[in-house]
C-alpha cells in the first residue's frame, strides 16, 4: 500500500532553485519563535529569558530526526521527504499561531522541528548528487537558507508592528502550504535514477576519510554552537545594545537582517574558493575570522556593534558549505544522506542546547556580552579542526573539482 503511493515520487529530481528556496523556508520557520518569543512571553506571562528555554524542543528535533528523515528517504524517496517537508513546517507554524497556553506552543514548535529536520539530510543530498560546480551551488544555497535567517526577524518583526505573535506563525505557516503544491509540481523523471546502496560502499570513500570526517565533527559541533546562537540572540542583542540608534523592535530587526543577508554572500565567495583552494585552509582563515569577530562584537555598541557583528557573521557563515563540500569530497551518493544526517544531527542538537544555555547564563546574571565572549573561545574548537583535517588531492576525490 506504501509502495503505492510513494512510487510516483522515486526517481524524480528538482532544480536547484526550489532546493534552494525550501532552504530559505527552513530556517525562516524555525527562527520565527526568536523574535516573536518576546511578545509570546509577554502574552503567556513569561519574562524572554524564560519563554526562549520552551523552544528548545524544536531545536532539539531540528537535529535528533535527521537521521531518521534520511532512513525515511532511502526507503521511500529524497523527492516525497521534500514534498512532505513543507506539508509539515506548514502545519507546524499554524499550530504555534493557534496555541492556547505555553505547552501548546512548545509542542506547536516541536511539530516545526520534526519536518524542519527533513531539509537537510534530504534536502543538501539532492543538491550534492551532480557534483558539478558544488562548491558553489552549496554557496548559493547556503545564501538561500541564510536569507531565511535575514528574513525571520524582519518580516516577524514586521508583522508584530501590525499584530500580534500568532500572525507571525499562521501566515508563512500557509505560505509553506502553497509553496509545497508548486514544490510538487515542480518534481521531474530523475535521469540518473534513484540512488541506490553499493556493495561495497565503504571502499568508494576516499583516502583519509575517518580523519576528514573526525574533524569535521569537531568543526560541525562547535558550528553548530556558534551557529544557534548568533542566529537566535543578534536580534534581541540588537535591542539592548543599540538604543542610541533606535528602540524599535521593527528598526532592530531591519539591523539583524541587514547584517545576516550581506553575511550569507559569503558563502558564495567561500564556495568559489573551496571549488580552487584546499578546503583545510580556507576553513583554518574562517574559523581565525570567526574568533576575532565575535569577540570584538562583544565589546562594542551601537554602529560599531553592526559593523562588528556584521563581519562576524560573513565568517561563521562562510563556514558552512565548506563541510558540506568536504563531506560530498569523501562520501559517495549512496552514503551522503545518511552522513548528512548525522552531521545535522549533531550539528542541531548541538545549537539546540544554545536556547537552555542562554537562559541559564542570563537568569545567572550575566550579559549577553559572555555569551558572545564564549562563542569566541568555542570558535578556537575550529580552528583545531581545520588544523586536524588532511589535505586532499584531486586524484583522491569523489567529485570533479579543480585540484586542491
Amino acid at each position: 500500500m506504501i509502495d503505492s503511493l510513494t512510487r510516483p515520487f522515486r526517481a524524480k529530481s528538482v532544480d536547484d532553485i526550489y532546493i534552494n528556496i525550501s532552504h530559505f523556508l527552513d530556517h525562516f520557520i524555525m527562527l520565527i519563535f526568536a523574535k516573536a518569543a518576546y511578545d509570546a512571553g509577554r502574552h503567556f506571562g513569561f519574562s524572554y529569558d524564560e519563554i526562549i528555554v520552551y523552544g528548545a524542543v524544536g531545536f532539539l528535533l531540528f537535529g535528533g530526526m535527521a537521521p531518521i528523515a534520511a532512513q525515511l528517504a532511502d526507503r521511500f524517496s529524497r523527492s516525497l521527504l521534500m514534498v512532505i517537508f513543507h506539508f509539515g513546517i506548514g502545519l507546524g507554524a499554524i499550530l504555534a499561531g493557534l496555541s492556547q497556553n505555553i505547552y501548546h506552543l512548545a509542542a506547536a514548535i516541536g511539530v516545526i522541528g520534526v519536518f524542519a529536520a527533513i531539509y537537510h539530510p534530504v534536502g543538501i543530498a539532492m543538491l550534492v548528487k551532480s557534483n558539478k560546480k558544488i562548491g558553489y551551488r552549496l554557496g548559493v544555497n547556503g545564501v538561500f537558507g541564510n536569507m531565511g535567517v535575514a528574513a525571520a526577524p524582519l518580516i516577524t518583526g514586521l508583522l508584530l508592528t501590525v499584530g500580534d505573535w500568532r500572525i507571525c506563525f499562521i501566515l508563512p505557516g500557509l505560505f509553506c502550504f502553497a509553496y509545497g503544491v508548486a514544490f510538487a509540481k515542480s518534481l521531474k523523471i530523475d535521469k540518473d535514477g534513484p540512488a541506490t546502496p553499493r556493495i561495497s560502499a565503504a571502499d568508494s570513500f576516499a583516502p583519509n576519510w575517518k580523519r576528514a570526517l573526525a574533524a569535521l565533527a569537531l568543526s560541525t559541533a562547535s558550528g553548530g554552537f556558534i551557529f544557534g546562537a548568533m542566529t537566535f540572540v543578534v536580534p534581541r542583542y540588537f535591542e539592548i545594545s543599540m538604543t542610541n540608534i533606535s528602540t524599535s523592535v521593527a528598526i532592530t530587526g531591519l539591523l539583524a537582517s541587514i547584517v545576516y543577508a550581506i553575511a550569507s554572500f559569503s558563502q558564495i565567495a567561500v564556495g568559489w574558493l573551496i571549488d580552487r583552494y584546499s578546503a583545510k585552509n580556507v576553513l583554518f582563515v574562517m574559523a581565525v575570522g570567526q574568533v576575532l569577530f565575535i569577540y570584538l562584537a562583544a565589546q562594542f555598541n551601537d554602529l560599531a556593534l553592526f559593523v562588528a557583528m556584521l563581519l562576524a557573521m560573513s565568517f561563521v557563515f562562510g563556514q558552512i558549505p565548506i563541510t558540506d563540500a568536504i563531506l560530498s569530497r569523501y562520501v559517495p551518493d549512496a552514503w551522503r544522506g545518511r552522513v548528512f544526517s548525522v552531521k545535522f544531527l549533531l550539528n542541531l542538537s548541538i545549537g539546540a542546547s544554545v536556547l537552555p544555555v542562554c537562559g541559564l547564563i542570563l537568569q545567572a546574571g550575566f550579559t549577553m556580552t559572555t555569551l558572545f565572549s564564549l562563542m569566541s573561545v568555542v570558535a578556537i574548537l575550529i580552528v583545531l579542526a581545520a588544523i586536524i583535517l588532511p589535505q586532499q588531492q584531486s586524484d583522491q576525490r569523489l567529485d570533479n573539482a579543480a585540484a586542491e
